[in-house]
């Protein structure tokens, strides 16, 4: 009889072991835009390994002084997804974090990130992993600098994004303040050393503001800022939301919550703008039914495909099928 419940007890040990887990994978791409490799991080939900289904993706995106660890060492977003999955507050979903450092996520003097993102990385996400294609499955958010390239990437690929989410975004309506990092970083910085006013104002999305409200496509938008941002974000915030909150009220929501420009705010605001942006987005679905919806939701006609990238061999193939157990040197952080 103790042999016997021994070896249940065991069986049921190795089966919760055998369970899939969350796990994040370290991946990276070789970029001919950035003329050098473009590496990300990726959450890949409880299940992944095991399974068949596609997953919406969120794409999350550093700030100025970050790069594809930023989400996963300071942000802690692993606990923080298991969290609101398990509890079914979001579905199962993909998390990207790429890392590209000071490029504020547009084609600046420097890098081509607008091109490197959308040309690439997307396609490559889309090829080596099980996500559900087209806009419903796409969710864009970032803090800080990356804030500003989610809210410019919304209003300039309508067509391409279900819901947003900006924590602190530096979302200057003019120019930059003089304690900004935008004044000194490469894409707005001129060969001799200056601040080039009319490249900011090119990127910004006031740029594309008129635009976005002239077309049919409206992204839900998701923004937060600290009250004590020293960088007078919360202002800046305030200024966008009114911008957004007069054509579209019923898809604009605004947090102004105690605290700087800071991890502190963007670890506790990160949990509402997930809560938000799924509600947009599709949930996981079986591969057939998943290929057979992106048929039916194309693009804007007016939108080009996006690419697929060629095969890379640098990075492991297998990285797609990883759950429980993937090999440790994969996992990253």
């Amino acid at each position: 009889m103790y042999r016997l419940v021994g070896g249940v007890l065991a069986l049921l040990a190795t089966c919760v072991s055998a369970r899939a887990e969350s796990v994040i994978v370290w991946d990276r791409l070789p970029s001919t835009t950035l003329q050098r490799p473009f590496p990300f991080h990726v959450y890949l939900p409880d299940g992944y390994g095991n399974g068949e289904l596609r997953y919406p993706v969120l794409y999350l995106l550093h700030g100025a002084g970050g790069d594809e660890t930023s989400w996963t060492k300071a942000g802690h977003i692993k606990d923080t997804a298991d969290r609101l999955i398990a509890s079914r507050a979001i579905p199962p979903a993909i998390i990207v974090m790429p890392g590209c450092r000071a490029c504020w996520w547009v084609d600046g003097h420097l890098d081509k990130a607008d091109t490197a993102f959308w040309r690439e990385l997307v396609p490559a996400i889309q090829r080596r992993y099980r996500t559900i294609l087209g806009r419903r499955g796409r969710l864009v958010a970032g803090l800080s600098a990356g804030g500003y390239g989610a809210v410019r990437f919304a209003m300039r690929y309508p067509n391409r994004i279900a819901a947003v989410a900006a924590l602190s975004p530096a979302v200057y309506a003019d120019l930059p303040p003089a304690i900004s990092s935008a004044r000194s970083q490469p894409p707005f910085r001129r060969a001799d050393g200056s601040f080039d006013d009319a490249m900011w104002q090119a990127n910004n999305y006031t740029a594309y503001a008129d635009a976005y409200f002239r077309q049919h496509q409206r992204v839900p938008f998701y923004l937060v800022s600290g009250d004590n941002d020293a960088y007078g974000i919360a202002f800046e915030t305030m200024t966008l939301f009114r911008r957004l909150y007069e054509r579209q009220p019923k898809l604009t929501e605004l947090r102004i919550i105690d605290g700087d420009h800071s991890w502190d705010i963007w670890t506790r605001a990160i949990e509402g703008a997930m809560r938000y942006m799924f509600r947009f987005a599709d949930k996981p679905e079986p591969m057939l039914v998943a290929a057979n919806a992106a048929l039916v939701r194309r693009q804007d006609p007016a939108t080009p495909p996006l690419p697929i990238e060629k095969s890379d061999n640098t990075v492991a193939r297998s990285a797609p099928a990883l759950g429980w157990n993937a090999p440790s040197w994969l996992r990253g952080p």
